[in-house]
């Protein structure tokens, strides 16, 4: 099944003579749904409604990961000066009424990243706001280093 969905992509690839690089996923990755089912699981034990993964927020916090790892920096300032508001403005998530956003650099996994953030009492705060209803997840390396980002958006549109 696997073969069959990547056989045309592969078939083009040899045929451009371009170096064979994975697929697109068509669905999140393991850790994307690990994430969302950790943030959520956290919202109900507080009495907090389920967030859902808005695909702009995700391309936000994965540029922002993206573009942490690729300067070798924890920030919630882009390398342009961007803030989040600005970058959530990029990618099309507007008419917001809440952002927020948490970064991490060098947790290992979906549950000790959790971890450190809901022991932070900023971090806690924003995955367990009740105004969000959004959120987005990035994952990028810097060699071996993990770069995190999670963006929260209050009824924007996805």
């Amino acid at each position: 099944m696997l073969l069959r969905r990547l056989a045309p992509v592969l078939l083009a690839t040899l045929a451009l003579g371009v170096s064979c690089t994975p697929a697109p996923a068509t669905s999140p990755p393991a850790w994307d749904l690990d994430m969302l089912g950790q943030v959520n699981a956290q919202r109900s034990a507080n009495g907090v409604g389920p967030l859902t993964v808005c695909p702009l927020l995700a391309i936000d916090a994965q540029r922002h990961s993206n573009d942490q790892a690729s300067h070798h920096k924890m920030t919630h300032t882009g390398s342009d000066g961007s803030d989040m508001a600005t970058r959530a403005a990029r990618v099309g998530y507007n008419h917001w009424s809440g952002l927020a956003e948490n970064v991490a650099m060098g947790q290992a996994s979906v549950s000790t990243v959790m971890g450190s953030w809901m022991s932070s009492a900023g971090h806690r705060t924003n995955l367990l706001n009740p105004a969000y209803n959004h959120v987005g997840f990035g994952l990028a390396y810097d060699g071996r280093t993990p770069y995190w980002t999670q963006d929260f958006g209050a009824n924007g549109t996805c």
